[in-house]
């Protein structure tokens, strides 16, 4: 009879145990060749993420609400890097702690997974906890808690850091240089980029080819952008992006660029207002000393022509007197 290998060696009547141990030795583990069943995949994704990445600094952020508030209380969180998060909601109430609700939402998703979630009692206020890693973009956003059946709702913003520019249009002439601006108040982003608009697309400033535009980024929180020769068509709208590794932030500056003839428009059209009134006064001053001088000369001509008039009447009296002087002679 041929001799057995293996484990078909070790099946014989006398050895069925032994070989339930072999096969249970050799089975692949259910946790590793199913990770979703694993006890460690079952964690929740906050809890699996802090695991991952339990060097991440921790950030606590609170919020107190009261059953007198009607408005949402807000806070606002700026990441600039992947972080562990912790969200703590308090509720004050005067209710049964009991029969208050509690739950959280990301924007309008309800947030379901309740092992990433410690709920606590202390006296007559009940404190909600969330705590979670933030490690992308996706994470980032307005996460509520909300308590009770009217829904008293405390929100936090979590965004990147904002980009300070100038806000108002920068103003400049044509064939002279500008400098645009901007930076973040502490946060170090990872690059700095600047776009500028091709009608509704946006053109990256490529400072390597094209010797018009100087990029300087001596501070990791502060972008320059010099312009150089300027023209008209340089005028419009410049964005700078800033990049940290939970996503993006910019900021829109206008730039306007004139030609000389402009800031000499309002000076020519106030001279030719001045000019104007100037001709107006002349002329109302010429016609006020016409109408002045009228009345006179009517006058003059009224008393020669009543000379004359008298004058004629004395030729004719002094006529009828002669003839009636030689009739008497005769």
């Amino acid at each position: 009879m041929p001799s057995l290998t293996g484990l078909g060696a070790l099946v014989t009547p006398g050895c069925p145990l032994l070989l339930l141990c072999l096969l249970a030795a050799t089975r692949p583990d259910r946790a590793e060749s199913n990770p979703a069943d694993s006890a460690f995949t079952s964690l929740p994704v906050g809890e699996e993420m802090m695991v991952k990445y339990s060097n991440f600094s921790l950030e606590s952020h609170n919020l107190s609400l009261t059953e007198q508030s009607t408005a949402p209380v807000e806070k606002n969180i700026t990441l600039e890097r992947p972080s562990d998060l912790e969200l703590t909601c308090q509720f004050t109430t005067t209710e049964n702690l009991n029969s208050v609700n509690v739950s959280w939402k990301k924007g309008d998703e309800l947030l379901e997974n309740t092992d990433a979630f410690n709920t606590t009692k202390m006296g007559n206020t009940l404190c909600s906890q969330y705590r979670f890693i933030v490690f992308n973009s996706n994470q980032l956003g307005n996460y509520s808690c909300f308590f009770g059946k009217k829904g008293h709702r405390g929100t936090f913003n979590i965004k990147v850091p904002k980009v300070h520019g100038k806000n108002k249009p920068l103003i400049t002439y044509v064939g002279d240089s500008t400098v645009l601006k901007c930076e973040t108040q502490s946060a170090l982003p990872l690059n700095w980029t600047w776009y500028t608009s091709n009608g509704s697309v946006r053109v990256p400033v490529d400072a390597h080819m094209d010797d018009k535009y100087v990029i300087n980024d001596s501070y990791a929180n502060q972008t320059k952008l010099k312009i150089k020769h300027l023209l008209e068509e340089d005028g419009g709208s410049y964005w700078c992006r800033a990049t940290f590794p939970l996503g993006e932030s910019e900021e829109h500056i206008e730039l306007v660029v004139l030609s000389f003839m402009v800031p000499l428009k309002p000076f020519l059209a106030i001279i030719a207002e001045v000019i104007l009134l100037v001709a107006i006064i002349l002329l109302c001053e010429v016609y006020t000393q016409k109408k002045k001088n009228d009345p006179d000369d009517g006058k003059e001509f009224e008393q020669i022509e009543q000379l004359k008039s008298d004058d004629s009447n004395g030729i004719e009296n002094n006529v009828p007197r002669h003839r009636k002087n030689e009739s008497v002679e005769k």
